[in-house]
């Protein structure tokens, strides 16, 4: 005799999250998959009958299963251990400087007793606490020091990841979410074919090797022997001449501080 399975969702509630489970009076066979709803838009779609969730308003869930419904509960919103950050990578420029931020919430009644940036680099350093003196390129910025900018001159070595801890005089709550990793990197510019000769053509391009966070579609300024000669993400020579043999630069428009190291376009005389 086959049953009908009933749905009903299970609330618990912690100091760091509200987890609502999707439970049956029957065991389902095969994988189904629960759908969750959240004010009747559905919020996930998962193997898993489990749905953690963060807000902070009275909202109305229910879970679903091979068309089965359960009946919908109202959770009011807690007070929780929290941590977002803003950006989960950041790539930037050499040279430059950026802004590494994050939100953090706590259970009411309690006080915040400490907050630290640090660092963690290869898996057997130790992490590596940004305090305002840190290399004289930190700066805190915000409420509790949730946000900093690490200052100018940024160097590729500064590419982490960089956590956010915060303890309060209740608890030491320690967040195992994974922080923002930064890369920091330079501009590069690349010559194809690499030897040319009069009357060939050849392209420069000037290139990243990953997208920039801040500006994900950059125009590039290019520059020969020192000298600004056009705007474009690419410069096309073609045909090329001797006179355009020199030593070729690039950089981000907006960021004409921070250029290339110069790549040197030599071009062959062609003989008949």
């Amino acid at each position: 005799m086959l049953s009908t399975p009933d749905l009903q969702v299970k609330v618990t509630t912690t100091w760091w999250s509200t987890t609502l489970t999707c439970s049956t009076t029957c065991t389902l066979t095969g994988n189904p998959t629960y759908i969750w709803y959240r004010n009747s838009k559905i919020v996930q779609e998962d193997t898993s009958p489990s749905y953690s969730v963060y807000f902070k308003t009275e909202d109305s869930f229910y879970c679903a299963v091979k068309g089965i419904n359960s009946p919908a509960v109202s959770v009011r919103a807690q007070s929780y251990f929290h941590l977002t950050y803003t950006h989960q990578r950041i790539c930037t420029l050499k040279g430059s400087s950026v802004n590494i931020s994050c939100s953090y919430t706590y259970p009411r009644g309690h006080t915040v007793s400490e907050t630290k940036w640090y660092t963690k680099g290869k898996l057997d350093e130790a992490p590596q606490i940004l305090s305002p003196g840190y290399g004289g390129r930190v700066e805190y910025l915000g409420n509790m020091q949730s946000d900093f900018t690490l200052t100018t001159d940024l160097r590729e070595e500064d590419s982490a990841e960089y956590k956010f801890r915060f303890r309060t005089d209740q608890t030491n709550w320690e967040p195992t979410i994974p922080g923002t990793t930064l890369t920091v990197i330079g501009l590069q510019v690349k010559v194809t074919p690499a030897t040319v000769t009069e009357g060939q053509k050849v392209t420069l391009t000037c290139s990243t090797t990953c997208t920039l966070t801040d500006n994900p579609n950059p125009t590039y300024i290019w520059y020969k022997n020192g000298h600004v000669t056009t705007q474009s993400n690419s410069l096309f020579l073609n045909p090329v001449s001797s006179e355009d043999t020199g030593r070729y630069s690039c950089a981000v428009e907006g960021h004409e501080d921070l250029p290339s190291n110069e790549e040197t376009l030599t071009v062959r005389c062609e003989y008949v």
